[in-house]
């Protein structure tokens, strides 16, 4: 029997606190640093326990073993998904779900510090951690000005499952009070339909008019969904 295999067997019968130092996930990180640890070696950082039978890293690989170990899947599971896991209370599913949280909001900070939206990559990159893998539709406005400098990011819509409802004006009168010379819409499509409805294309034109008779203008319109995206300008539909 492997040395490695010998270890497994081992640390299933002692918690934690009995394991060799070296072996203990917070001392590990210390001595190692975080590139050293496993998925499930972090994740059980954040749990800080386990239960009587099981110690947090195995508590940790039974939930990443849930979800196919994948992190993007675990990252998008409920409350209510997490507290299926045994071992997991509301005090960890709380814990792991905020630790997402703040990755997706380091992602769309790191974004936003380049300052600049000049292609329809630069804005999916933007909003895809914002809205493409919710249950419910949003509807955001990017406004930037004329050398591209993002000057702003709202949310101007939260509806339900295939439809949200936008009021323009609103648009406009915040592109005025931004100075914006250009702005972008983008709402995502929780069926992953990504090809626009009726709606999209009569609110695009709208938008379009609107906004030209201000000597602003509509750069794009974009429809996310979790893997890709639908480009109004790329289909030539501005």
């Amino acid at each position: 029997m492997s040395n490695e295999k010998e270890n497994e067997i081992l640390h299933a019968k002692l918690t934690i606190p009995d394991w060799s130092i070296q072996d203990r996930p917070r001392e590990k990180y210390l001595s190692l640093g975080s590139h050293s640890l496993s998925d499930a070696e972090l994740i059980a950082i954040l749990l800080r326990s386990g239960t009587k039978n099981e110690s947090a890293v195995d508590v940790a690989r039974n939930l990443l073993a849930g979800c196919q170990n994948n992190l993007n899947i675990l990252s998008e599971m409920s409350l209510n998904k997490l507290l299926k896991t045994n071992g997991i209370g509301k005090v960890k599913a709380i814990t792991l779900l905020v630790a997402f949280e703040l990755g997706k909001r380091c992602r769309v900070a790191t974004v936003e510090q380049k300052r600049k939206i000049n292609t329809t990559f630069d804005l999916v990159e933007l909003m895809q951690t914002k809205n493409a893998r919710l249950g419910y539709e949003e509807f955001w406005v990017v406004f930037v000005n004329q050398g591209a400098t993002l000057l702003g990011v709202e949310n101007f819509g939260r509806g339900g499952l295939t439809s949200t409802s936008v009021d323009i004006r609103l648009i406009l009168l915040k592109a005025i009070e931004l100075k914006a010379t250009g702005v972008f819409m983008c709402h995502n499509h929780p069926s992953g339909d990504l090809f626009p409805s009726k709606t999209d294309l009569a609110l695009t034109t709208q938008m379009k008019e609107a906004a030209r008779i201000l000597s602003i203008q509509l750069l794009d319109h974009v429809i996310i969904c979790k893997e890709d995206y639908y480009s109004f300008f790329e289909n030539n539909l501005l």
